[in-house]
């Protein structure tokens, strides 16, 4: 039988596995149950192999087949991203378009170079000498907050819908565009200053983003001209995925930025208006329920190997030391970052108290850290940056995860 067969198999078992726990026992949101019991499932694995490793061996075994890099961000992340956008309110979307652009553009740049800049000196007070460009990569890759985890939790934790749609727009676009200023800085740190200008920056920015979104908005328009045309609602669900799987091909062949085309035909193929001339009411249920299951069946795996990545880390005392210290200098960070937007749409748009504190801690890092960490190189200090992102992550979805819902409650007393 095929290893890779084997290997997803494991990971649905396992998933659903993990998951009828967290439901049956833990009652978690799914994000942080999985993600917990995946944990905790792996500390009990390493305790056993000290009797036998046949489990620790077979779950090492798993880890090393999957280049969690390439599943995420090549195949993943346009399913979910689609799906995302898809049930995301578009009229409170577009009224609140320009902070949402604002906190995903300006917001996830301010934020690299102020992680970057700190982590750069926090390495340093305790004796590790790391280049600045590879510091600026770390603040690349953990500045984006990620949709796939926040979508999960805001949803049961009574954030208002109008920061809902801040929170869940921006995740949507930053993670697009941190993947694009990470891809960038990468470029730098690999190729070397001298030798890329500052319109080969720009160009690489400017086609993955404008490119990206461009082509997305294609896909949508002729996603909706082709469901609009026809009334079977069978075909019309196939048409979705294959708008999400022949986009994703497309985008990576000319080198556009396939998540931000997936969120623009998703927010398209979604809007309220598109679905009353394109959908009957019983395709509607089915696209819907479609894209739902997708969503939660690649949320649930995706999740568990966020789990198990802690078999690929590096323990280090001064690498987990660097990873506590990091978590509260990334949540400043952010809420630096975001200062600035929120003053200038404030009184416009009529923000809800306290949005810079709930959109800071409501801002979680995910699978999308961890992915580009792990495509660092060993020169890039890879294995540092990763036992760093792993701790924020896991501190990001298990506790600013599980409080959020109360921090929203207290301020609205």
């Amino acid at each position: 039988m095929d290893v890779y067969f084997t290997i997803t198999t494991i990971l649905v078992v396992l998933s659903a596995l993990f998951g009828y726990i967290n439901v049956r026992f833990l009652k978690l949101p799914n994000t942080i149950g999985l993600m917990f019991i995946t944990i905790v499932f792996t500390l009990v694995v390493f305790a056993l192999s000290y009797f036998d490793s046949t489990l620790l061996d077979a779950e090492k075994f798993i880890i090393k087949q999957i280049n969690f890099r390439t599943v995420l961000l090549d195949v993943m992340l346009s399913f979910l991203l689609f799906a995302g956008a898809l049930h995301t309110n578009f009229q409170q979307l577009k009224i609140q378009r320009w902070p949402v652009l604002v906190f995903s553009t300006f917001g996830v740049l301010v934020s690299t170079f102020l992680v970057g800049s700190a982590v750069f000196l926090l390495l340093k007070l305790i004796g590790l000498e790391i280049s600045f460009i590879y510091c600026l990569l770390f603040g690349a890759l953990i500045s984006p907050t990620d949709p796939i985890a926040v979508l999960g939790i805001l949803k049961k934790s009574g954030v208002p819908k109008k920061l809902e749609t801040k929170i869940v727009g921006e995740s949507l676009f930053n993670d697009g565009v941190g993947v694009v200023v990470f891809l960038t800085i990468f470029q730098i740190a690999s190729l070397g200053a001298d030798e890329l200008t500052a319109f080969d920056v720009f160009q690489l920015f400017g086609k993955e983003v404008l490119g990206g979104i461009l082509l997305g908005g294609f896909l949508g328009w002729i996603t909706y001209r082709l469901m609009k045309s026809i009334n079977d609602y069978d075909i019309e669900v196939i048409i979705t995925l294959a708008t999400v799987m022949g986009g994703t091909v497309i985008a990576h062949k000319l080198h556009l930025s396939a998540p931000l085309a997936m969120v623009t035909a998703g927010l398209i193929v979604g809007n309220d208006t598109v679905r009353e001339v394109s959908m009957s009411e019983i395709t509607e249920a089915y696209v819907d329920k479609f894209w739902e299951l997708i969503d939660i069946l690649l949320n649930t795996i995706l999740f568990v190997l966020i789990g198990m990545e802690i078999l690929v880390l590096t323990f280090e005392t001064e690498y987990i030391l660097a990873g506590i210290i990091t978590i509260p200098i990334v949540l400043l960070c952010r809420y630096l970052s975001l200062l600035l937007p929120i003053n200038l749409f404030k009184k416009k748009l009529d923000f809800v108290p306290k949005t810079n504190l709930i959109m800071t801690w409501g801002g979680l890092r995910g699978g999308i850290s961890i992915a580009l960490a792990l495509g660092l190189t060993e020169a890039m200090q890879r294995d540092l940056f990763l036992v760093i992102t792993y701790i924020v992550v896991v501190f990001s979805i298990l506790v600013q995860g599980l409080t959020i819902g109360n921090l929203v409650k207290r301020i609205e007393k």
